[in-house]
């Protein structure tokens, strides 16, 4: 019976202490969402705007996927032209957000002059590194672009029919240079690999906006007996899809699997997931832990850059081939060439 009753007490000590750490759970995990909710986070768009297909909308998806989890408080401001940036970033500020994005390298000005008046603020700028100079209140956010440009530029070099293959860019600039360099080195590894010549057309918008210009300059290119193009010109780069599409061509994507904008016409796409590194980051801010003054850089070892697993233009073996390279590019036995110098050396 003694026994009996010392179960019994037992039993109704751990109930107890089961009910306090479920109460004591529940508490903290209350007080989290309650600071969540009590977190505003927010971005202004570069001039593609958030429907972009590209690193604008993946951004404002990550912020989404961030409130889904947290319940912290998103929103954005789309700049139409870059006179609109420092007034977008003005309004955030009045609106209470702890930390401000600003998506894209063409921000970088707007973003450091920004943090340099509202010290009480943190800023992060994706596709951008200020280096030693980085504010205590601003976070850089860079990819390796170059890694994932390189096997869609491997792919391409192993699937056109007529050896010439092209790339359009936005505007030219150093995160540019990463996919051009990055494709053109593919291309070449892949020619030497099968014993031929590729050529590849280079050709910049200079805008990230102008899908029209995009499309003439895909079109051009097409005629020129370009059979495959690669783009990395944001919401430009639409307009080489619609012309992949008229034309029975392929386009290669970019920043998202754009596979579904003409899923007979886009061939692959470079991944640059810029909504992981967003809530990420944003998450780190929240949780108060400090991310201003450094650079988070991320790549094929983080998990943030790639190609799409499933694509049915790509023939199997081929696919396999670039996994290969993945890997090897991951441990270091090929260093993709990220501007025109590096690209010299790697073709030596």
């Amino acid at each position: 019976m003694k026994k009996v009753i010392a179960l019994a007490m037992s039993a109704a000590v751990m109930m107890s202490t089961m009910v306090g750490c479920a109460s004591s759970k529940s508490t903290s995990t209350g007080e989290e969402k309650k600071a969540a909710k009590n977190y505003n986070v927010a971005m202004v768009t570069d001039t593609g705007g958030v429907s972009d297909q590209s690193f604008n909308q993946s951004s404002w998806e990550g912020l989404q996927e961030l409130q889904k989890k947290t319940g912290a408080k998103v929103s954005y401001l789309e700049s139409k032209q870059e006179t609109d940036y420092v007034t977008n970033l003005d309004k955030l500020v009045d609106s209470d957000n702890k930390l401000i994005w600003g998506i894209g390298f063409a921000m970088a000005d707007a973003i450091l002059n920004a943090a340099k008046t509202n010290k009480d603020v943190n800023y992060a700028i994706v596709d951008n590194s200020y280096g030693d100079k980085t504010p205590e209140n601003v976070t850089g956010v860079t990819f390796s672009a170059q890694e994932p440009s390189f096997l869609v530029g491997y792919i391409a070099a192993k699937t056109t029919k007529t050896n010439r293959v092209g790339f359009i860019g936005g505007i030219k600039s150093p995160v540019i240079d990463q996919f051009q360099y990055g494709y053109q080195a593919g291309v070449q590894y892949a020619a030497k690999e099968m014993g031929k010549t590729i050529n590849v057309d280079v050709q910049y918008a200079e805008s990230f906006s102008d899908a029209s210009k995009g499309k003439a300059i895909a079109n051009k290119m097409y005629s020129a007996g370009c059979d495959i193009i690669f783009h990395a010109a944001g919401g430009t780069g639409v307009g080489l899809i619609d012309a992949a599409k008229e034309a029975g061509k392929f386009a290669i994507g970019v920043d998202r699997d754009q596979a579904y904008l003409a899923p007979d016409n886009v061939l692959t796409s470079a991944l640059k997931l810029v909504n992981v590194a967003v809530e990420k980051v944003s998450e780190e801010a929240m949780n108060g832990n400090k991310i201003g003054g450094k650079t988070y850089t991320y790549g094929l070892k983080e998990g943030a850059v790639g190609i799409p697993k499933d694509n049915k233009n790509v023939k199997p073996e081929v696919y396999e081939a670039a996994i290969k390279l993945q890997d090897k590019i991951k441990d270091g036995s090929i260093v993709v060439p990220y501007d025109e110098k590096t690209y010299k050396e790697f073709n030596k």
